[in-house]
């Protein structure tokens, strides 16, 4: 019997995880991180830029108002949608096309910068997506990712889920794309150069059940970790989530100013 986790299996139960809720709820609260990544990536005017498992669209709008030519992709539908909103709103030309980030429908080395902001980091097979992103990017062309790294705030949040429920067999944690050794494995064999920075986005919410109960609400991942559980294991969770929040929050006045680490990377291939 073969070890090797279904993929297809998994991310056909991710693409309904992240298509629960309203991701747009949380995900605007996060532009800045594509706006700091494409400042990272030094990008110029007339570049293509195609963004990666893109979610609702922070680092192909940050991409866009810097007058790039961009290509935004996920394989959730609702999550382009709602990009195409924001993009539409602001009136950013931007192609959106659905797609697979360890299967992408482009030629080798299409794109002067390929960029993922906290979302190729999701994927299952994950030396394949990294493949992937090495593959479309030009020679000499820029790969820019923002990945939770494993001891910041949301790191932390999914080893405290992981103990409810379990990630499916052979798959790593997310958060493996924030470690200098996840590039030293995956990148650097066949890349020129990689820089990596700690940076912190600061979850700045009214309160700790606010968080909380936006999160259970429209975060994907969290809703359906709630779902799972007996009443008995929800207040467990419900307990541990709120204990985590207030043991990283710097604010005394009820609302919370919680820092959470992230691995902002630029890739020269």
């Amino acid at each position: 019997m073969s070890n090797t986790p279904d993929y297809d299996a998994i991310k056909n139960k991710q693409q309904v995880t992240w298509g629960s809720g309203d991701y747009s709820r949380i995900g605007v609260t996060l532009q800045i991180s594509g706006e700091l990544l494409c400042e990272a990536m030094d990008l110029h005017a007339g570049q293509t830029v195609l963004d990666v498992a893109a979610g609702n669209g922070n680092a192909s709008l940050a991409a866009a108002r810097r007058f790039c030519k961009v290509t935004s992709t996920d394989y959730v539908p609702e999550l382009l949608e709602q990009s195409k909103q924001r993009a539409n709103a602001d009136g950013l030309p931007i192609e959106y096309q659905q797609a697979d980030a360890e299967n992408l429908p482009f030629a080798d080395n299409q794109f002067d910068n390929v960029v993922s902001t906290f979302g190729v980091m999701f994927t299952p097979n994950q030396a394949r997506s990294a493949a992937e992103l090495i593959r479309v990017c030009k020679p000499d062309g820029k790969i820019g990712l923002a990945n939770w790294t494993p001891s910041g705030f949301i790191g932390q949040l999914f080893k405290t889920i992981s103990q409810y429920v379990s990630p499916p067999p052979g798959v790593q944690s997310p958060a493996a794309w924030g470690t200098t050794a996840f590039y030293e494995t995956h990148f650097k064999p066949h890349c020129a150069n990689i820089k990596s920075e700690s940076q912190m986005f600061v979850f700045r919410y009214p309160s700790p059940q606010h968080w909380l109960n936006l999160f259970k609400t429209y975060y994907g991942p969290v809703l359906k970790t709630f779902e799972a559980l007996d009443d008995a294991n929800r207040e467990k969770l419900t307990a541990d989530i709120l204990d985590l929040i207030n043991t990283l929050n710097q604010a005394n006045d009820g609302t919370i100013v919680v820092p959470s680490e992230y691995m902002e990377t630029v890739i020269t291939k």
